[in-house]
């Protein structure tokens, strides 16, 4: 499988800053999904410092991302980016395979895995 996700060049340098930040500079970035938010499904993204069976393993930026199998197809083809505005800076995601999210943008669905929605 080739790269599941990419990370722009601000996001990467983001996420570095925060790597230095709380002293993870050799930590791996771990993105996931799992169960739960207004529309079933939640992103997680976190600093790790292991490689579990089955991870998916790519570079981009100098940064190692680790996806675990179960989130790689739901992941697919989805882009991280940071903006900035005068209101201070956020990750966004835009992936691909989703068909709805909430208003926060942090949690969806795809065609395919609803998971299990919680009260927003």
């Amino acid at each position: 499988m080739s790269d599941i996700i990419t990370l722009t060049e601000a996001a990467a340098y983001q996420i570095k800053d925060m790597m230095k930040e709380h002293g993870e500079e050799g930590a791996f970035l771990r993105v996931g999904v799992k169960g739960g938010g207004c529309s079933g499904l939640s992103y997680g993204m976190g600093f790790d410092h292991e490689k579990n069976d089955g991870d998916h393993e790519f570079t981009q930026h100098g940064i190692t991302i680790l996806v675990d199998k179960e989130s790689a197809p739901i992941l697919k083809g989805t882009k991280i980016d940071y903006k900035q505005s005068l209101m201070g800076g956020g990750f966004t995601i835009d992936n691909p395979n989703a068909i709805a999210q909430c208003g926060c943008g942090s949690s969806f669905r795809t065609a395919t895995n609803a998971g299990t929605p919680e009260e927003c």
